[in-house]
């Protein structure tokens, strides 16, 4: 066996990830014909084939899957490392913190979990993208950021190379426009049948957590908005078009900033926070500062 050509080892493994030829030369700009070279020569190099063919598709071989799993810890180490030292601080320069936000994370959470990031010795610039669970995950997986803030965890299911740290967590309270709270606060929580309500978007985890404990109540409240925005679900309550929940540990921020009122409180839907991370142990300062605060102060009963 000859000594490994890095950039055949590269093609192989961008071509095992996009699974034929012709999708990997789109994404390294190639020709299917110099790809399909330099993938030979690899294989000449090692003396294995590493792909079979089935059909118009491609199938890794045995030895094939051997060094994917080499190529992924090799190419994802190199891109960590990449980030790494782009992300560190030189002399005169802030150290540079990418966050992303699911969009269904309160925006009182959010500037709470990220702000002791903020407080380091060295300067940081922070750099904050809301989008998606899915889209965010794409950007994690290819160490575009550093960290995803998500209301749920990477199920192994999920094929991104990312490794959840739970935060912390806590019940949710409902609020309203002070008129609306007056009318729905006594006897709480069967108050809320047929109850105007503003809710999170099907789909979303704590969407199904309320929906299970009002059915295990016979509560059967009248859904008069679907939101896939925090910050929008809030202002159509502040406006008194319907009643709306919040975690509990911002019960205080939300009814100053909003000018609401809390109706009550349950513990029996929870609440949980991540920080989602390229590398299983946290090396990011930024990150870690988000991390440690989180047990120590947003969620310290956790």
């Amino acid at each position: 066996m000859h000594n490994i050509n890095y950039k055949h080892l590269h093609y192989f493994w961008v071509v095992a990830k996009e699974g034929s030829i012709a999708r990997a030369s789109e994404q390294l700009h190639l020709t299917p014909q110099t790809i399909s070279g330099q993938l030979s020569l690899l294989e000449k190099s090692i003396g294995k084939k590493l792909f079979s063919r089935s059909g118009r598709n491609l199938v890794l071989t045995e030895a094939g899957r051997v060094a994917l799993e080499y190529a992924d810890d090799i190419f994802l180490l190199g891109a960590e490392l990449q980030n790494v030292l782009a992300n560190r601080a030189d002399e005169g320069n802030p150290l540079r913190l990418s966050i992303g936000i699911t969009d269904v994370i309160p925006k009182l959470i959010a500037h709470r979990l990220i702000e002791p990031a903020l407080q380091l010795d060295e300067p940081v610039r922070i750099i904050c993208l809301e989008d998606s669970f899915d889209n965010l995950l794409t950007k994690i997986a290819t160490h575009k950021l550093d960290v995803v803030i998500s209301d749920r965890p990477i199920r192994p299911t999920m094929n991104v190379r990312a490794f959840n740290h739970h935060l912390g967590g806590c019940g949710i309270t409902f609020f309203a426009a002070p008129q609306l709270a007056a009318k729905y606060q006594p006897e709480f929580p069967h108050s809320l049948d047929q109850a105007p309500m503003l809710l999170p978007v099907v789909g979303n985890a704590i969407r199904r957590e309320i929906m299970q404990w009002f059915d295990s109540l016979g509560i059967r409240p009248i859904i008069v908005g679907e939101f896939d925005d925090s910050a929008l679900i809030k202002t159509f309550g502040q406006a008194g078009v319907g009643i709306f929940t919040a975690p509990t540990v911002i019960k205080k921020d939300v009814e100053q900033q909003h000018n609401v009122v809390a109706i009550g409180s349950t513990d029996k839907i929870h609440e949980a926070f991540y920080a989602i991370s390229p590398e299983r142990k946290l090396k990011h300062p930024g990150v870690i500062a988000i991390n440690d605060s989180a047990h120590k102060n947003v969620f310290p009963d956790n």
